[in-house]
């Protein structure tokens, strides 16, 4: 057990993370059993250090960090190390990479019916289904997902500021006001450019050729985060990166099922479960009809994030692809978006139309509102499509 104290206390100390995540004060950490999912690469073990940090300090024993993945839990099981834990007086432990650990849902479940005072947050990877695929924590864990940087909190790493998110409808009723405020401190589009290839990911931090290790991170995606928790065998990766290379380089596009079917040589059925895979493991987006949804084939497939479509086709990126990624990726978490209809990019919580544009020209639609790229401040519907960054 000192051990993990002492691994806990060195990793507080020497931890960098200079941006405070707003999922921190999302979450409810009252409860007792609490998931933070997020897609490899986003920082959800910083966020748990994070925690440990701002709430006990690197010295207090009430809490403790550990990594599931040690070679210490091969014989030795979670319950015996949570009750003594507890039995030592700690209070709060952090579990990192779970998935790693042979029947973890059933052991957490036993930790939260027997140890009452002891509160448990742990990680997961995006894929999985915390809740439906784990009945043994149903009614039980409280989860949460873990993105990654909005372009606001880029923009205050690089800038050195500290602005607020905003909901989407305060953007939408005072976006001039809200954009003159940000455009009177600093200058948001200068950075802007720079978010879209490679702000996503915190480890752009690091000193590291960031395309490489994106690339890196994507192969740990499907290598992982598909392939071993989904429990689809090794032969099959070639078929999965084929089809990602495919969705990526063709994004924003309708897929054709059975062309793709045709291209990775499976089945149609089959390409459409690994669609939904790449979805959950937040490398691609799916966008459907209103009405519409998996399994039905989707309206749109689109890259999770703009970040992504650098590395594969680093030439050749599609700039109007990388404006209406960046708007949905941005504007997914806490909004519903649908296929536009005719001149429309995304219908939006089914009320709102949205079309993403580089520049505004011509007469303004009164039942659209646009996203502009070059622009710094708006003006009645038209809004600058940085400042769909600031939602989180």
């Amino acid at each position: 057990m000192e051990t993990f104290y002492r691994t806990h206390k060195y990793l507080i100390e020497h931890l960098y993370s200079p941006v405070r995540r707003g999922l921190m004060d999302e979450i409810d950490w009252n409860d007792r059993l609490i998931g933070i999912k997020g897609s490899r690469g986003v920082g959800k073990t910083t966020f748990l250090l994070d925690y440990a940090r701002e709430f006990y300090g690197a010295d207090n024993k009430d809490c403790l960090y550990i990594n599931l993945n040690h070679f210490y839990f091969t014989e030795r099981t979670l319950i015996d190390f949570a009750a003594e834990f507890k039995a030592k007086g700690g209070k709060v432990l952090l579990l990192d990479q779970v998935f790693k650990y042979p029947g973890w849902s059933k052991e957490l479940r036993y930790c939260y019916d027997h140890f009452k005072d002891l509160k448990i947050v742990f990680t997961g990877s995006s894929v999985m289904r915390l809740k439906e695929e784990n009945p043994d924590l149903s009614g039980r864990v409280v989860s949460y997902n873990l993105r990654g940087f909005s372009f606001r909190e880029f923009l205050n790493l690089m800038s050195g500021n500290n602005f607020p998110a905003y909901t989407f409808e305060e953007i939408l009723a005072n976006h001039q006001e809200i954009a003159k405020l940000i455009c009177a401190v600093t200058k948001p589009m200068a950075y802007f450019q720079d978010y879209l290839h490679h702000g996503f990911y915190p480890f752009f931090l690091e000193k590291r050729n960031f395309s490489e290790n994106l690339l890196k991170t994507m192969n740990m995606m499907l290598e992982v985060d598909v392939l071993y928790i989904k429990q689809i065998e090794q032969t099959y990766l070639p078929k999965l990166r084929k089809l990602l290379y495919i969705l990526a380089t063709t994004s924003p596009c309708t897929p054709n099922v059975s062309q793709l079917s045709i291209d990775i040589e499976t089945s149609r059925a089959t390409v459409m479960n690994y669609i939904k895979y790449l979805t959950d493991a937040r490398l691609i987006n799916m966008i459907y009809k209103v009405g519409d949804s998996f399994p039905k084939k989707p309206a749109e497939v689109y890259m999770y994030n703009s970040n992504l479509m650098y590395p594969i086709r680093p030439i050749e990126v599609n700039p109007q692809a990388v404006r209406e990624t960046f708007f949905l990726n941005q504007l997914l978490k806490d909004n519903q978006l649908n296929e536009g209809g005719r001149n429309v990019s995304f219908l939006v919580n089914r009320k709102y139309n949205f079309k993403i544009e580089e520049i505004r020209k011509g007469k303004n639609n009164p039942d659209m509102y646009y996203a502009v790229d070059k622009l710094e401040v708006g003006s009645e519907n038209v809004i600058p499509l940085w400042l769909c960054g600031f939602l989180y």
